[in-house]
C-alpha cells in the first residue's frame, strides 16, 4: 500500500508510529509508488550511516534536491568525492572563523534589537531570518546592498521553509534565482584572477578536486548556498529555544545563574526535543541481510530523525523537555542525530553543527540577559504538519526593551570538547 499521503500528513510521527505498531525498527512501504524501507532508532541509524551498505547519490527525492540541497551538492555525494568536498566544509569550521561569525551575528542582533523597541511587537522568526542573512553573507565575504537584503532573505529562507510545504513552487523558484545570483558572483571572482582564499566564499570558488579542477560555477554556487541556507535556518532553532524558555520557564533561572555546562545541555535538548526536519534519505548500495531482513540493492531507505531523537529505548521520557538528561549523555552519535549521525569527518553528519550550537547559545544569552520583552497572547502550539514545525504564531514578542550593549561572544575555551570545532 502506498503511504505517501500518510507520510506527508504526519511527517514527524509517521515512521515512529508505524514502527511501534509493527514492533520493529523498520518496515517496508511504498512512497510515490516505490518500495521503501523506513528505519528508526539508534541501531538503524548506525546501519544507515554505514557507507559500504548505503549511498546518497540519487537517493533524495527530486523535490528535495531541487529546493533544499541543490543538485550536485555535498549531501548527494559518496566516496572520495564526498570526502574531499566534506573536508572543504570542515576547513571552514575553525575556532577563529566561528568566533568571527559570532561577532558578526551579535552585531546585527544588537542593531535590530534597538529597532525592535520602536515597534509594538515583532514576529521573531521573520526578524531572525534577516539578521542571519546579513550575518552569514558578511562572514562568507558576500557584499549585500541594503536594497537586496529583503530579497536575499526571502530566497534563502524559502529553500528550507517552503521545501516541504504547499509553497514548494516558491522554494524551486528561490533555488533557481539564488543559484543564478551566486553563480554570477563566482564567475566575477574567477575573472579577477585573485586566489587569496581568505574568505569562505573564496575557499569554495577556488577549491580544486582530486584532478586539480575547479568546481563548475553552478556547483560552486550550490556549495556556497550550502553555507548560507543552513545558517539562515538556525532561525528555526532560535525560535525553538525561545519557545522552550516560554513553555518551561524554570530553565531561565538555571541559565542565568547556572554554569556554562547547563547552557550546553539546554541547547542540546532543544535540538533533540523540537521537530526540525523529520527524515533523511539513502539508497541501498548492495544487497545484504540485517536482523533476518534482506535489503535489496537500489532500494530507497528513509531514516527517522525525529523518532530516533525521541526513541524510548534511548531516552527516558523522550517527549518531556529535560535539559539535565545531557549531563550524563554518553555522546552516542547514533541516538542523537538532529543534524545527521556518525562522524563529521568521514560520514554525513552536518559540518555546520558547531556553528548551529554556537549561534543558538549566543542568542539564548542575548535574549536572557540583554532584553526585556513580553509574550502576548498567541497560538504557541507547534504546527506538526509543517516543515519545519514552527509555532503557529511564529513567536510574537512585544514591549521590547534593550538592557545594555551587546556582550562579547562566548569564548570557546569554556566549551567541552564536543562543542569545539575539529583541530
Amino acid at each position: 500500500m502506498d503511504q505517501t499521503l500518510s507520510f506527508i500528513k504526519n511527517p514527524y510521527t509517521f515512521i515512529r508510529d508505524e514502527a511501534f505498531r509493527e514492533g520493529k525498527e523498520f518496515f517496508y512501504s511504498r512512497v510515490l509508488l516505490r518500495k521503501t524501507i523506513f528505519m528508526t532508532g539508534p541501531d538503524a541509524a548506525r546501519l544507515f550511516y554505514n557507507q559500504s551498505l548505503f549511498e546518497r547519490k540519487g537517493s533524495a527525492p527530486e523535490p528535495i534536491k531541487a529546493t533544499l540541497f541543490g543538485k550536485g551538492g555535498v549531501q548527494g555525494l559518496d566516496g572520495i568525492e564526498h570526502k574531499q568536498r566534506k573536508a572543504l566544509f570542515l576547513s571552514l569550521m575553525t575556532e577563529e572563523r566561528i568566533n568571527d561569525l559570532s561577532h558578526i551575528f551579535l552585531k546585527w542582533l544588537n542593531t535590530y534589537a534597538k529597532q525592535w523597541k520602536e515597534h509594538n511587537q515583532i514576529i521573531l522568526y521573520q526578524q531572525l531570518q534577516e539578521i542571519l542573512t546579513l550575518s552569514v553573507c558578511e562572514w562568507a565575504g558576500i557584499e549585500l546592498k541594503t536594497s537586496e537584503v529583503s530579497l536575499r532573505t526571502r530566497q534563502l529562507t524559502a529553500m528550507f521553509d517552503s521545501a516541504g510545504n504547499l509553497g514548494h513552487f516558491r522554494a524551486r523558484v528561490a533555488r533557481k534565482k539564488s543559484e543564478r545570483w551566486i553563480q554570477g558572483i563566482v564567475e566575477d571572482l574567477r575573472k579577477s584572477e585573485s586566489e587569496l582564499q581568505q574568505t569562505p566564499l573564496e575557499r569554495i570558488v577556488f577549491f580544486k578536486d582530486s584532478e586539480g579542477k575547479l568546481l563548475s560555477s553552478r556547483i560552486a554556487a550550490v556549495e556556497i548556498l550550502n553555507l548560507l541556507r543552513p545558517t539562515v535556518a538556525i532561525s528555526v532553532y532560535i525560535v525553538f529555544s525561545l519557545h522552550a524558555l516560554i513553555m518551561h520557564p524554570e530553565n531561565r533561572k538555571k541559565l542565568l545563574h547556572g554554569s556554562k555546562a547547563f547552557l550546553e545541555c539546554f541547547i542540546q535538548e532543544v535540538r533533540r526535543f523540537y521537530p526540525f526536519f523529520p527524515a533523511v534519505y539513502a539508497k541501498v548500495k548492495k544487497t545484504f541481510t540485517w536482523k533476518g531482513v534482506t535489503f535489496l540493492k537500489k532500494s530507497k531507505a528513509v531514516l527517522d530523525i525525529y523518532g530516533t531523537n525521541h526513541d524510548m529505548k534511548s531516552w527516558k521520557a523522550p517527549d518531556v523537555f529535560l535539559p539535565e538528561r545531557f549531563i550524563r549523555w554518553n555522546g552516542n552519535s547514533f541516538n542523537f542525530i538532529p543534524q545527521g549521525g556518525g562522524e563529521h569527518e568521514n560520514g554525513h553528519r552536518c559540518p555546520g553543527e558547531w556553528i548551529t550550537k554556537r549561534i543558538m547559545q549566543e542568542a539564548v544569552i542575548f535574549f536572557l540577559s540583554k532584553l526585556d520583552y513580553k509574550v502576548p497572547e498567541q497560538n504557541l502550539d507547534l504546527n506538526m504538519g509543517r516543515l519545519p514545525a514552527l509555532p503557529y504564531s511564529y513567536l510574537v514578542l512585544s514591549d521590547i526593551k534593550v538592557k545594555g550593549e551587546v556582550h562579547p561572544p562566548l569564548s570557546s575555551k569554556v566549551y567541552d570538547d564536543f562543542l569545539r570545532p575539529p583541530p
